[in-house]
């Protein structure tokens, strides 16, 4: 008998078993019979698939409550595994509330932090101290980085973070770097893969360090080395229960599976409908095969749904249906009142946009608040339409993750056009003069900041100084001439072209564009979108002044509204959430399914849309609107669209249909998977993105320096030829020349520099 036994047979803990089987059945309350099967099903391997809005949590937490109070399990073998930490506190306390403080003993987290504590028990078997540091994502590409350059890989050509989610890849699918085949790593950095994988893990080792991923990986190395120890664990957790089951990658999975070998008496509840995170490595597989993985599995089907009317669910139930790869299940509800699910189409995107502002209008004035409607889209860059519709009627609202304006790849291309419209803007100067990277490192820029700082002139300025002096590495040199000049011929062109074209040609010269087209990570091509859509914006704008003035508007009206604001995000984070009233725009084909998900995994690929769509509609309790455009502005360009396949999926009983004057469905045939599409192109920006035939050939004259900060203001100190001057950085030496406030001075150590006066004092100046 264990010490944790031991406790667990004294006397107090006996009286605290007595409370809570005297409170039992308490858990029980108003659970339907599937729900109850579910909670009192305690041993075998049991699947519990659960339907959007069936009561999820409650069964997690009362079959947790019901282990415990039975004594079925003691509550340190049992293992509770959620997704997120916010999950596991909310089930924590749930459980507390059922059975009192003896929830604590429930080995309850996440899969990293599960993982994580058993590693720091047996962290020398795999050549870590128990104290490891664990890296994020900031730490792991700098480390990354280093090991690239070791192995004399461009990083360049092969950015750091795009291979940094390959070797994220491989470990979520529990491929240490000798399991990795050639085939697997393809061509990704030269073919240099799997060496970079091997000499990454290496380095993470000799820093006593982990990753995220290594966590698991880590611990599927130690169970299959040390049968011993996986013995110990199996031991111990004779109960596991796992939460959203269908969004576990391989790891994972492989991780549960060694734990129950013994026991096998694993419960996982999850919905083969939702899973929607295939990009970031989740296995739909996982869940589908569990009756197969598992001998004498018992599946259990939550369809009873306390959210929705039935119009929304026979909506969802239908759609879904068309998915091949699912256990089938059909969700129904006692509510069977409530309204159609209204199916719109609109001329374009706009009168979409503001047909759906003035209906949340209507809704306000009805008394419906602000804090239950949302607008889910399916990429975040479709938010920007619907931002600054809001913006131009008061409408409160806020963006779950973060406002179109304010991601990091919109500030930084707006930054390069507020420094091109106003080169005294030092700000947007320190954002971009190294972004992309250009060989300015922190010495480089702060030499710049010190000289605008002495001198009291904008940093641009200060670095067009510099350029001709030697006070910077020849090679930073160089790169700031680069700049200096591309930010004068710019401003030159600026009120020639139309701002959008002019945009365009910006982040194509400056090698914006192609600093995310090169980045594999799984954010890049949504990064590449949102460009397209600023860039689209702009098409409104006659001047780039006018358009930054506007930005400057927008950015500005961020104060958060005491009476509720309009929800929107993307359809990914929606997940889990729920309102009274949800609106789903821009279901057209090549938007909605995604044409690059069709292009990449082809029917697998629409199947996870699907789900996707399937999500969306089941996030609406009471009343769901789904709309489509005939003609959109895609990346500045007006498109005609049709409407997307799902559209044609809904039941057309639970729809009504309020098309434009001379719109209709048209129930047209979908795209085929893989068929071009004219409307939506491949990742990247394509002829579009490239520079005007007028402009394709730049002068190369030297830099333009113009009445608004690039002319010398002359030195605030004066001097003379045969001075004798001090410079920080080169020591002592005489003045030759004197050209305004540039100066050729013979050093005694350093020979003949051509400096700028700012960085220069005379020797009685020093204190």
């Amino acid at each position: 008998m264990t010490s944790g036994q031991e406790e667990y047979q004294s006397s107090s803990e006996y009286v605290a078993v007595s409370e809570v089987q005297n409170r039992h059945g308490m858990w029980r309350e108003g659970l339907n019979e599937p729900q109850l099967e579910a909670v009192t099903t305690l041993n075998g391997p049991v699947l519990v698939l659960s339907g959007a809005g069936t009561g999820k949590t409650k069964v997690l937490t009362s079959r947790l409550a019901e282990l415990v109070a039975s004594r079925t399990a003691q509550p340190w073998n049992i293992l509770a595994v959620t997704f997120t930490n916010k999950a596991a506190r909310e089930m924590k306390m749930r459980v507390s509330q059922l059975v009192g403080p003896m929830a604590e003993q429930v080995m309850l987290g996440t899969f990293h932090a599960l993982a994580g504590r058993m590693l720091r028990r047996h962290a020398e078997l795999v050549g870590l101290k128990s104290d490891f540091t664990i890296l994020d994502t900031d730490d792991q590409l700098r480390l990354l980085k280093q090991v690239m350059e070791a192995e004399g890989l461009d990083i360049k050509r092969w950015p750091p973070r795009g291979l940094l989610g390959i070797i994220s890849r491989f470990k979520d699918r529990g491929l240490v770097p000798e399991a990795v085949t050639l085939e697997e790593a393809g061509d990704a950095a030269g073919g240099k893969a799997i060496s970079i994988y091997k000499a990454y893990q290496n380095r993470l080792k000799t820093l006593n360090a982990a990753d995220f991923g290594d966590l698991l990986l880590h611990m599927l190395t130690i169970f299959t080395k040390h049968p011993d120890i996986l013995a110990g664990y199996q031991a111990k957790l004779t109960h596991i229960m796992v939460d959203e089951y269908q969004d576990t990658n391989i790891a994972q999975y492989l991780w549960l599976r060694l734990l129950a070998q013994k026991h096998h008496n694993l419960c996982c509840v999850g919905d083969d409908d939702q899973s929607i995170y295939g990009w970031r490595g989740a296995e739909v597989g996982n869940i589908l095969r569990f009756e197969t993985d598992y001998e004498n599995a018992v599946t259990i089907r939550l369809e009873r749904n306390y959210r929705s009317t039935g119009h929304i669910l026979n909506a969802a139930s239908a759609l879904i249906a068309k998915n091949e790869q699912r256990l089938g299940k059909t969700l129904y509800t006692d509510d069977a009142s409530g309204e159609k699910v209204r199916l719109a189409g609109y001329w374009d995107g706009y009168d979409e946009a503001r047909t759906i502002s003035s209906i949340i209008e209507s809704l306000m004035k009805d008394g419906h608040q602000l804090d239950n409607i949302a607008v889910l889209v399916r990429a975040g860059y479709q938010t920007r339409e619907f931002e600054e519709r809001f913006l131009a009627i008061g409408m409160p609202y806020r963006v779950v993750g973060t406002r179109f304006y304010e991601r990091a790849e919109i500030r930084d291309a707006i930054a390069y056009l507020r420094l091109i419209n106003q080169p005294a803007d030092d700000l947007a100067c320190e954002r971009i003069i190294n972004t992309p990277k250009r060989g300015l490192g922190a010495t480089s820029v702060q030499t710049i900041f010190q000289l605008a700082r002495a001198a009291d002139r904008p940093m641009l300025a200060a670095a067009a100084d510099l350029v001709d002096s030697d006070e910077l590495k020849p090679q930073a040199r160089r790169s700031l001439a680069g700049f200096v000049m591309a930010i004068g011929q710019w401003r030159e062109a600026k009120d020639s072209m139309p701002p959008a074209d002019f945009a365009r040609m910006v982040l194509d010269e400056s090698g914006y564009t192609e600093m995310w087209q090169k980045d594999k990570s799984p954010d890049s091509d949504g990064r590449l979108e949102n460009l397209k859509e600023l860039v689209s914006a702009m098409e409104e704008f006659d001047t780039l002044s006018g358009f930054l003035e506007h930005i400057s508007l927008v950015m500005d009206n961020d104060a958060p509204r005491e009476d509720g604001e309009v929800t929107l995000m993307t359809l990914h984070a929606a997940k889990g959430l729920e309102f009274d009233t949800v609106f789903l725009p821009g279901w057209e084909e090549g938007i909605f399914p995604s044409q690059r998900s069709l292009d990449e995994n082809g029917g697998i690929g629409l199947e996870e849309e699907r789900r996707l769509a399937y999500v969306g509609i089941t996030r609406a309790r009471r009343n769901l609107y789904i709309s489509f455009a005939a003609n959109r502005r895609i990346h500045g360009l007006w498109q005609s669209a049709i409407p997307s396949r799902f559209v044609s999926e809904l039941p057309q009983t639970d729809i009504l249909e309020e098309m434009a004057q001379g719109l209709s469905v048209g129930r047209v045939e979908p795209v085929m998977i893989g068929e071009a599409d004219s409307r939506v192109g491949k990742p990247g920006y394509g002829p579009g993105w490239g520079r005007r035939a007028k402009y394709s050939e730049r002068n190369t004259a030297a830099p333009m320096r113009d009445t608004e900060g690039f002319l010398p203001d002359g030195s605030k100190n004066s001097f003379a030829v045969d001075d004798r001057v001090f410079h920080p950085k080169f020591g002592m030496g005489s003045v030759v020349v004197v050209d305004a406030d540039k100066l050729e001075i013979q050093f005694d150590k350093a020979g003949r520099k051509k400096v700028v006066a700012s960085f220069v004092s005379h020797p009685d100046d020093i204190h």
